[in-house]
């Protein structure tokens, strides 16, 4: 029997001893940057001329390091590590490939501001955002080992006289995971020892934006005793390696988090029988939001403004579960709008290295050119009610934005901004609100802020998302407390961080012996 596991306690900074200690970390990985990182293939460190180049988006000229960029020929060698390394790995006991996790999650806690602090360095993760970032790396880690060894023993059935029955998890192969940037520590970590702990072996792609943090956790991992071929580190580009790894016929598993673009593409992709497979690919796809915070009537308005600044403006907008839409019913909408804007001035924006900035850069300049052309098209389909503005003269900087009265069928209010941008829309009842809540393509979080209970009770039935939250924000889920995933296009509602989310890795089988 494992011990249960409490989740990673958040650092406090306003204890001037973590303060201190996180400016150390700061320091030290700024000395540390701008290093090369090389593909790992088959337990071997390969270097390529080809390279991709991190950099800090809060300073464009700072290098956050350089990683070596693989093409398809060493896609392929990594698809033929991991298959060859498949038949051996999937034969160690699931203890023993748990233990792994727990010996990573214990290097990692012990240096945990270290790599916080390479958080705010390549994607401008402010302290706390970085903070929870690594925590739930370390969440993923310590709950699916844990989840791994109670998985091992199966799962009970019934038996007849004279007949014994079981139903037990096999590993499925080779899985192809693609990580996002935005939480480039949790994310990325998660779904790489997902599928390893279950036995299958991985080939990973990590986002482009954030590759030096993930070439990090693989030195980790070897650390922890990675065995050769198990894990392969092969950032490139999508349309070259992407595409290879997922159509290869001898992938069995994708785990992808990202756009719905992609996310969509990649479930086509797999549903082709390539010339030599002889099974069908398992597609575990996470691809995004469009979150609605809906405040009732009846409700604590402070408790709405917090939820609301929260869910819109927590790492610059750049959660897939981000509150990018307000409803709120018409009587208490302008005051609710005047307490959002009154918070939302109130906001610093600048450097993450700095302590006290509550949101950094968004993430490069595609990003910063998209969120500004929104900002364009809210000025015309609503009113601008406080920020708008942006600076990318040497980062991408973005102010917290909010508009007023979008229709819902807006374009503000359908789309994936993927920024610090909120809008809000008046409903004239809460029946109405729901029904906005729910027009859009996607189903990930979202909140509802009310003291009426039969307002609630209703929300549980009718609010199609697949985490949804009362009285607080609609972003922050945590391992093992709030497993993750949603509805409609927002994926294949896999639930990370849940107990069923290491079985979706995994094939069963069942074994009947008559005697």
């Amino acid at each position: 029997m494992v011990q249960p596991y409490k989740h990673e306690p958040f650092t406090d900074f306003t204890i001037e001893e973590n303060k201190q200690a996180f400016e150390e970390a700061l320091k030290k990985v700024e000395k540390e940057l701008g290093q090369h990182h090389d593909l790992l293939i088959n337990g071997e460190r390969v270097r390529t001329d080809a390279t991709i180049t991190s950099t800090n988006p809060a300073n464009t000229k700072q290098v956050v390091g350089t990683v070596s960029k693989a093409n398809s020929e060493l896609a392929e060698q990594a698809i033929q590590a991991a298959s060859d390394a498949f038949d051996g790995w999937r034969k160690w006991s699931a203890r023993a490939r748990s233990e792994m996790l727990f010996r990573a999650a214990h290097i990692i806690r012990r240096r945990k501001h270290e790599f916080s602090a390479y958080l705010v360095y390549e994607v401008g993760k402010p302290w706390k955002e970085a903070d929870a970032d690594t925590a739930e790396a370390i969440d993923f880690l310590e709950y699916y080992g844990r989840q791994m060894i109670e998985l091992s023993e199966g799962k009970e059935i019934n038996s007849r006289p004279g007949e014994q029955n079981r139903y037990v998890y096999t590993s499925t192969g080779v899985a192809v995971v693609i990580p996002p940037w935005n939480l480039a520590f949790a994310i990325m970590a998660g779904t790489a020892v997902a599928p390893l702990v279950t036995g299958s072996t991985v080939v990973m792609k990590p986002a482009s934006n954030s590759p030096v943090i993930a070439a990090k956790f693989i030195e980790v991992l070897e650390e922890a005793g990675l065995p050769k071929g198990a894990l392969n580190f092969v950032p490139g580009s999508g349309g070259e390696v992407g595409d290879y790894l997922v159509d290869h016929p001898k992938t069995a598993l994708i785990s992808f988090t990202g756009s719905r673009d992609v996310g969509t593409r990649i479930l086509q992709r797999a549903s082709v029988v390539q010339p030599g497979q002889k099974h069908i690919k398992q597609v575990i796809a996470e691809m995004g939001g469009k979150d609605t915070v809906v405040v009732d009537k009846q409700s604590n308005l402070e408790t709405a403004a917090d939820a609301i600044i929260v869910s819109a403006f927590g790492f610059s907008g750049q959660k897939c579960s981000s509150g990018s839409r307000v409803v709120a019913h018409e009587d208490i909408y302008d005051e609710l709008l005047e307490m959002v804007k009154e918070r939302t001035e109130k906001l610093t924006v600048g450097n993450a290295s700095e302590e006290n900035v509550y949101m950094g850069p968004v993430v490069d300049q595609g990003a910063y050119d998209k969120i500004m052309k929104y900002v364009e098209v809210g000025k015309e389909e609503g009113r601008l009610i406080t920020g708008g503005k942006g600076d990318d003269s040497k980062g991408y900087f973005v102010e917290p934005t909010v508009f007023a009265d979008l229709a819902p069928d807006s374009r503000m209010q359908q789309e994936e901004i993927f920024g610090p941008v909120v809008c809000f829309t008046k409903a004239k009842d809460f029946d109405e609100a729901i029904e906005i809540a729910n027009n859009t393509e996607y189903g990930l979080t979202g909140a509802v802020i009310s003291d009426n209970r039969q307002h609630l009770e209703k929300a549980k039935q009718d609010f199609h998302v697949g985490n949804l939250y009362f009285n607080r924000s609609c972003t922050g889920a945590i391992v093992g407390y709030q497993p993750f995933g949603g509805f409609k296009m927002s994926g294949t509602d896999s639930k990370a961080g849940g107990p069923d989310y290491l079985a979706l890795h995994m094939q069963a089988k069942t074994i009947s012996e008559t005697f």
